[in-house]
């Protein structure tokens, strides 16, 4: 490691700033970095990472700290490194040409460019020597510089071709017959045929959370009653929450499983996995009734709140999955350690509870030790019976047990945390709360979003209402993405439900504005990733496939849909249907990539179900309604507060002259432009939702 800092020391990014002693000559992605290539005329050696990311440390360690590597680096190019969290347009772009050149994709991303930008070759980890089957770091670049001094020809026609397989990326065919509830049908049979049938999920090692499909799979039960589709359900649900990538001593997820039953996590927490399960647990509490479901709900609200919380009230972005250069060191534990800390009757409901031996089931590689991740072999019910305890006990004990550990793990070192504040990921925050606060019939949760809103506001807002994607150390950057547009678009709407605020309102409908005027494709339909006065890049992607987050198009089209309805805006219904029609093909082909634009899509075709709770704020009568709105599984369902004083003109006309009765809190369920009479009796409330 270098004792001189490089380019990147200035930057606000943790992951550029972990970079900044590497003795190689790195540069931020920008002009200088450009106008040197081109002048010198070398190619580019583009490195594209994420803090939380386990195999880019590995090759920071390996290669990019060697002095040698970092030599051979500074001599043959123009070293840039990218934040893909920072900076996704450039990662979205890189990706996808490193995916048609290798046909699969990950970070580290590799990725080598001529001075104007444009891809030619690309891989993801290299090792510092031929190893894995993959070639040595070294060797791949004197390969490439070579073929770029020596091999102009080929080098023209590899990105010749690269550009124009991006350029098709975003070349889509109309499908209108494809808005049919059989497309939303057909999609989740043909994803319900990848289900692991033992352990619950999609597909096999890694295995990944995939929210958007098992929401497809609630909904669709919800719809049909299908029991195929609540196991599915279920499966995943349960393996989670009983497995290794549930933190059972904290609370939160981590990113993935490496095997196909949950156990084994990569380590790291990211906000956005978090924020998303959240919503879909108890969305599954709600339908299914588990209590299971409700309580990886609550304490993963929790771990939000006491870890990944900046005092202003915006979320941090992700902690790392090692902890000094061991992957989960901070989560581990060994039988000793347990029985140290622990009294007699709380070590044995622990160890048996959370599958602790001295045997372990878990050794870093290279390391011979074993330890144990801690995941759930049977049910509490299941288990006291079987210890012969009482169940209010083993309760007390399992709690007791659990709230020591957490207070010695604290006292552990501690993952490293990316405390940026992202503008997207903030707002699936921001509607986690929301849903947290609806579904748990818990105002403080309400208060957090509340806090997270102000937050983008102050910080990541223009005075045009255009947003900013990043923010750290009072340093707001980068011109915002679709993705930040449209997901706060949506948080913004889910907060005017919440609490009746026009100011929510107001902000979602010049959000949904910017959306329309900045990113849609006026020609073809659906929308860009990047606003129209966004630095040109070598393409301008219109990505529609959820990958870690839903697809923007899908969260725009959701949300404008959503603005039409309470506005009676034809323009705006217009443009959403349009995209809708654009993407019909792709949702008929891959399900997977689509699963929650089916879910719009479905959203659509139902027609919005709207209840309005018409009452004071905080009084029994008014609680007891909203509880009832909330207790009843209808995913197409908007539950819509209204203040009983308010008379605020620029409200939507669902909310007028629907007032309490005779001073009792009232409630009204509005389907088809037609609203029942209104409802007082909480019970009756939830009866009108089932039928």
């Amino acid at each position: 490691m270098s004792e001189r800092a490089n380019r990147l020391a200035g930057e606000s990014s943790p992951y550029l700033q972990q970079h900044r002693f590497n003795p190689v000559d790195w540069y931020p992605w920008g002009e200088e970095a450009l106008e040197r290539a081109r002048r010198e005329d070398r190619p580019i050696l583009l490195s594209i990472g994420y803090s939380a990311c386990h195999w880019c440390h590995v090759m920071e360690r390996e290669s990019f700290e060697d002095p040698s590597i970092a030599a051979l680096m500074n001599e043959l190019f123009v070293n840039v490194k990218v934040d893909r969290e920072e900076r996704p347009d450039l990662d979205t772009i890189y990706m996808n040409a490193v995916q048609m050149l290798t046909g699969s994709g990950g970070w580290p991303l590799t990725v080598f460019l001529t001075p104007a930008g444009e891809p030619f070759f690309g891989g993801t980890y290299f090792p510092p020597e031929d190893r894995y089957g993959r070639p040595g770091f070294p060797r791949v670049l004197e390969g490439i510089a070579r073929a770029y001094r020596e091999q102009r020809d080929d080098v023209a026609r590899s990105t010749a071709q690269l550009r124009d397989g991006l350029a098709r990326m975003s070349i889509f065919e109309p499908k209108p017959d494809a808005l049919h509830t059989d497309t939303v049908a057909r999609g989740a049979e043909r994803l319900l045929q990848h289900c692991d049938p033992e352990h619950g999920g999609v597909g096999d090692a890694p295995k990944f959370p995939n929210v958007p499909v098992i929401a497809l799979f609630l909904r669709r039960w919800q719809a049909t009653g299908r029991p195929e589709l609540l196991d599915a359900v279920s499966r995943a649900l349960t393996g989670m929450a009983r497995g290794g990538i549930y933190d059972h001593l904290g609370g939160g997820f981590h990113r993935y499983s490496v095997d196909a039953r949950w156990l084994v996590p990569h380590f790291e927490k990211m906000l956005y996995d978090n924020v998303q399960l959240v919503p879909l647990y108890l969305d599954a509490w709600v339908a299914i009734g588990d209590p299971t479901y409700r309580q990886v709900a609550i304490e993963s609200l929790d771990y939000l709140q006491r870890e990944m919380t900046h005092p202003e009230g915006g979320f941090y972005s992700t902690q790392d999955a090692d902890t000094e250069g061991e992957e989960g060191l901070t989560y581990l534990w060994r039988l000793e350690e347990i029985l140290r800390l622990l009294d007699q009757d709380e070590a044995e409901v622990f160890c048996r509870y959370y599958q602790v031996d001295e045997l372990g089931n878990f050794a870093e590689p290279g390391h011979t030790e074993r330890k144990s991740i801690l995941h759930v072999g049977m049910s509490r019910d299941e288990l006291a019976r079987l210890l012969r305890r009482d169940r209010g006990d083993f309760d007390a004990i399992l709690s007791r047990a659990r709230s020591k550990l957490l207070a010695a793990r604290a006292k552990r070192p501690q993952p490293g945390l990316d405390d940026k504040i992202l503008t997207s990921w903030n707002a699936l925050a921001i509607r986690a709360f929301v849903r947290g606060a609806a579904v748990l019939a818990d105002p403080h949760r309400l208060e957090v979003a509340e806090r997270a809103a102000a937050f983008v506001e102050r910080h990541l807002t223009l005075p045009d209402a255009r947003l900013l994607r990043t923010w750290k150390d009072d340093r707001a950057r980068y011109a915002a993405y679709l993705d930040d547009h449209a997901f706060l678009t949506a948080a913004r709407l889910d907060l005017f439900e919440a609490t009746g605020d026009a100011r929510h309102l107001t902000a979602a409908r010049r959000l949904g504005e910017i959306l329309v005027s900045d990113f849609a494709d006026a020609e073809h339909g659906g929308f860009f990733f990047t606003a129209k006065d966004h630095e040109r890049l070598v393409d301008r992607p219109k990505a529609i496939f959820d990958g870690s987050l839903p697809s923007g198009n899908a969260v725009a089209i959701e949300s404008l849909l959503r603005l039409a309805h309470l506005d009676g805006d034809d323009t705006l219904r217009a443009t959403a249907e349009r995209a809708l029609r654009l993407f019909g093909a792709q949702m008929e082909k891959q399900p997977f990539g689509t699963a929650y634009l089916l879910g719009v899509l479905d959203d659509y075709l139902r027609g919005p179900l709207e209840v309005v709770v018409a009452g004071a704020r905080g009084s029994g009568d008014t609680e007891s309604l909203l509880r009832a709105a909330h207790s009843v599984y209808v995913p197409n369902k908007s539950v819509l507060f209204a203040e009983s004083s308010s008379s605020d003109a620029t409200l939507p006309d669902v909310l007028r002259d629907k007032p309490p009765l005779a001073g009792a809190a009232a409630a009204y369920v509005c389907r088809d432009f037609t609203c029942s009479a209104p409802i007082t009796d909480p019970e009756a409330l939830a009866a009108s939702l089932r039928s």
